[in-house]
């Protein structure tokens, strides 16, 4: 029984642009207690592949964390294929505010120890003691509130680009090392202030935030849906949009554009800038932000290093590459220093 890809990311590409058929970008969560998640991850994997799903998919044994993309003809079925799994049952599906038909291009459907990263002991806390849920109109009147704390519980390469106004932005890789510096930096205020979190889809601040209530915050808020559910919220009931820039996306989009302004720099020429994307040079793949004159002028590349090893032919970038560990480049997205107008 075929529980893999059997077709390379080039390839499904190639059969998405032939079948020039509208496909959904779509992400969800949901924190539940998955007893065997083998049997679960290969339970998804055969009825989505089946249903031409692409996406990644984390499942452990606190829930699901999914970013995918499904035709739109089959989103029907997919929504009764969810609908006959109990605790997925009506779960809040956050639809892509810019759609792309490439947004993913495999299906992975992996299982984690946790399906977020969080470096936290759930077994020290009571992870259901959760803070209060918010809609978009009742977040735009919390932000404007002198007693509020509003805190982005997103990467430092996300907020670059995007954020809410007058949003606390911690410069962090991970959302691990967020946790205790926003705990350190407001513990002054665990009584009189209202902290109010956001992330891109909700799930980070679905555990950030019974963490910090176990930690002694008395007025915990996050918004419901996180950006993505504001964004839709915004745009259906009219309301006044306080985020600005673009939301960074985890797919091949990398960003989809929630305001006309335009907050981050170019990290070669410092230009204004949003547009992330990867070093053309296979064996940095650094994230960073590069605008259409920079990318010219380096060949897609970070810096004059990358450009002269992307400038070889294959083979001898191969052999470059050989026996070399990939290096934490990749994972400290944005950091280098060759980015000499990194924020």
């Amino acid at each position: 029984m075929q529980l893999y890809n059997t077709l390379s990311a080039k390839e499904r590409e190639k059969l998405i642009e032939e079948a020039g058929k509208e496909r959904l970008t779509i992400s969800f969560y949901k924190y539940a207690h998955i007893g065997n998640t083998e049997i679960f991850r290969n339970h998804l994997f055969i009825n989505w592949d089946e249903l031409e799903v692409l996406g990644r998919i984390y499942v452990a044994h606190e829930g699901i964390n999914a970013q995918l993309s499904v035709p739109a003809e089959f989103f029907d079925d997919f929504k009764t294929h969810l609908d006959s799994i109990s605790f997925l049952e009506n779960v809040r599906l956050n639809i892509a505010i810019e759609q792309d038909n490439k947004s993913f291009l495999k299906l992975k459907v992996k299982v984690r120890h946790k399906i977020v990263a969080d470096g936290l002991k759930d077994d020290t806390f009571d992870v259901t003691n959760k803070g209060i849920h918010v809609n978009a109109e009742q977040f735009n009147d919390l932000i404007e509130d002198p007693n509020t704390v509003l805190v982005d519980m997103r990467n430092h390469y996300e907020s670059e680009i995007g954020h809410f106004k007058n949003a606390v932005t911690p410069d962090v890789d991970t959302f691990r090392d967020s946790l205790d510096i926003i705990e350190k930096d407001l513990e002054d205020h665990k009584e009189d202030k209202k902290l109010v979190m956001y992330c891109t889809g909700g799930i980070r601040c679905e555990k950030a935030s019974a963490y910090y209530k176990h930690k002694g915050f008395k007025n915990v808020f996050q918004l419901e849906g996180g950006i993505i559910e504001y964004t839709r919220q915004v745009n259906d009931k009219n309301l006044e949009n306080k985020f600005l820039g673009k939301n960074f996306v985890f797919d091949h989009r990398r960003g989809e554009r929630i305001s006309d302004d335009v907050i981050a720099s170019c990290h070669q020429c410092g230009n204004p800038c949003d547009e992330h994307v990867n070093c053309a040079n296979e064996a940095c793949h650094l994230l960073f932000i590069q605008c259409e004159e920079c990318a010219s002028k380096m060949n897609h590349c970070c810096s004059d290093n990358c450009k002269e090893i992307h400038e070889l032919p294959y083979e001898e970038q191969k052999k470059l590459r050989k026996g070399k560990h990939a290096s934490n480049k990749i994972f400290k997205k944005g950091r280098s220093e060759v980015l000499k107008f990194k924020k």
